[in-house]
């Protein structure tokens, strides 16, 4: 009887932050995409429909307690990936290296991308309101497969191309750095809030 066997699986982490004050944290990043005139430039010239600070802030942490709250958060659940990922760290760490604020405007989107230099990567949705776009996570072999026939729409979920996952606020989603991802368009008649991170080694 032939046998088959799963080999190299991408796991994807999803949690309900506990310990973060939303209310407080979508106050903040509100206020900070207001007066942020460097991250409200560089959005229109790169096209951004909204605001992001990934090129202007890089102290978030240290600026706003609620996003010091967050981070102490957000450490504990890369410890608990890395760990269910049988990473092995040897003496050093993982270590949050960027962290940035995302205002996506209806009609925004991110277009497909990875974060290389970076260990694991995610999101922590602050506000997203009925209609907002789901995370659309690509297979990381997708690339590779060249003369492959694509899969069937009714694949199992694991064995898709494309998978998309429509997160909640107040909750955070994981994934291994190297895993190309994107926001589709937003559908929602307000803006979707996230704070995404990067973890470096």
């Amino acid at each position: 009887m032939p046998e088959i066997e799963s080999l190299f699986v991408t796991k994807l982490y999803r949690a309900r932050a506990d310990g973060v004050d939303n209310a407080a944290l979508l106050k903040s990043c509100h206020a900070i995409a207001a007066e942020d005139e460097a991250g409200k430039s560089w959005s229109k010239q790169k096209g951004y429909k909204g605001y992001t600070s990934y090129a202007s802030l890089n102290d978030l942490p240290k600026r706003d307690p609620a996003f010091a709250e967050l981070k102490s958060v957000l450490d504990k659940h890369a410890g608990a990936f890395a760990k269910a990922l049988h990473l092995d760290l040897g003496r050093r760490k993982l270590k949050l290296d960027s962290l940035w604020i995302n205002v996506l405007a209806p009609g925004g989107v991110h277009s497909g991308h990875v974060h290389p230099h970076s260990a694991l990567s995610g999101t922590y949705y602050v506000d997203v309101p009925a209609g907002a776009s789901a995370l659309k996570l690509e297979d990381p072999r997708h690339p590779l497969m060249m003369a492959a026939p694509p899969r069937l729409e009714d694949a199992p979920r694991e064995e898709r191309t494309f998978v998309y996952v429509a997160p909640n606020a107040g909750e955070l989603l994981m994934w291994e750095s190297f895993v190309r991802h994107e926001v589709p368009a937003n559908g929602a008649k307000k803006a979707r809030v996230s704070v995404s991170f990067n973890y470096g080694w």
